[in-house]
């Protein structure tokens, strides 16, 4: 989970718009200048296509935080709502958002296919997890590292 986190932190800093939450924070600790110099180096050397660029870093999104939500259910009037089912929708609600053009970003097929294929590909992985817990019952690891996977998409926000 921790790779795929880094490979969509490497596709956002070098390859996405600086404008990118997480793009202005390295600029603020590094100068302007010297992050462009590596930029520049780094997109040089290793040619990305438009689909690794664009469509991966969600699709590893929705992998990891599907992957952090399958411990937890949310209890809502005396009812369970598995958090495996969060990601995928926040994926298809953001690209509905892009396609009524509601929200940031261009709609795109690819993304919805990187989701779907990274969900289905993180249900498997987790299907033998069966031991459910309420998502904020106990403050633990677990508990951290799924709200913090969902915290993580907000540095891949862009400021305007």
């Amino acid at each position: 989970m921790s790779v795929s986190l880094l490979v969509s932190l490497f596709i956002y800093v070098f390859y996405r718009t600086e404008k990118t939450l997480v793009n202005q924070v390295i600029m603020a600790l590094i100068s302007r200048e010297h992050y462009y110099a590596i930029k520049c180096g780094v997109t040089t050397a290793l040619l990305l296509q438009d689909y690794l660029v664009y469509s991966l870093p969600e699709g590893l999104w929705v992998f990891c935080i599907t992957i952090t939500s399958s411990f937890f259910y949310l209890k809502v009037r005396n009812r369970q709502w598995s958090l495996v089912f969060v990601p995928i929708g926040m994926a298809l609600i953001l690209e509905i958002l892009q396609l009524l053009h509601i929200t940031n970003g261009r709609f795109d097929w690819m993304d919805i296919v990187f989701s779907a294929g990274f969900w289905l590909l993180a249900l498997l992985l987790t299907s033998t997890n069966r031991g459910k817990e309420p998502l904020f019952q106990s403050f633990n690891v677990k508990t951290c590292c799924c709200v913090a996977s969902y915290c993580i998409v907000y540095l891949a926000h862009v400021s305007w």
